[in-house]
């Protein structure tokens, strides 16, 4: 026995509303110290995580400084610590379900603006919905589809970071050069000045020694 398409509409949207898996994006600016949580919901889980320093906030210095970022699960015990990073994409399976806690450390004198993202994927049909010979591969396919989907939007947010962040660092680069090239231009201007009134001077005193 088949499935129809009132049917088929009703799996695909029950599907899509009880999707359990969570999306987490945040950017935030960090002085020391800053910490997220977020909740897993089944053992087994994969934990899609995401983070890009997207500038420093400061005139007049470039950094390319990163943060510290040290990942801890529900008991305390640590997952994943990273060092120095002004980005990183990585994944990791959860080994229990529970908090896992997300703290990033700024190690540098200056506030910086992070970007910051966590999914958590997770195929639930198998727990969530009847298991039928008709539904259980639709099922499956549509599973598929939207971690294929999350993990596009969770990829193209990523790169946006990383463009955005590429772009202030090229945009404060080209300030410094005009920087340096005007005071390089106001230095040689008082240099030459500074130079024909010393020859002036030294003139004007050997005129006057002549005519003594």
């Amino acid at each position: 026995m088949g499935i129809g398409l009132k049917e088929l509409y009703v799996v695909v949207l029950l599907a899509l509303l009880s999707s359990p898996q969570a999306v987490f994006g945040i950017r935030f600016v960090i002085d020391r110290e800053e910490c997220f949580s977020h909740d897993v919901k089944y053992e087994g889980d994969t934990v899609h995580v995401s983070f890009v320093v997207v500038k420093t906030d400061s005139s007049w210095h470039y950094t390319n400084d990163g943060v510290d970022l040290v990942i801890k699960g529900p008991n305390g015990d640590q997952i994943q610590d990273f060092r120095d990073k002004t980005s990183d994409k990585f994944e990791f399976m959860a080994r229990q379900r529970g908090v896992h806690s997300f703290c990033f450390t700024n190690r540098s004198p200056y506030h910086e603006t992070i970007d910051f993202d966590v999914y958590v994927g997770h195929f639930s049909y198998q727990e969530e919905h009847a298991r039928d010979e008709h539904f259980t591969p639709l099922l499956d396919q549509i599973w598929k589809l939207e971690e294929a989907l999350y993990n596009i939007q969770f990829e193209q947010h990523w790169l946006e970071a990383q463009t955005e962040r590429q772009a202030i660092v090229n945009e404060a680069m080209g300030r410094r050069a005009i920087h340096k090239a005007l005071y390089e231009s106001a230095a040689l201007i008082g240099a030459s000045v500074l130079q024909v009134y010393l020859l002036r001077r030294l003139f004007e005193r050997k005129l006057g020694m002549s005519r003594v």
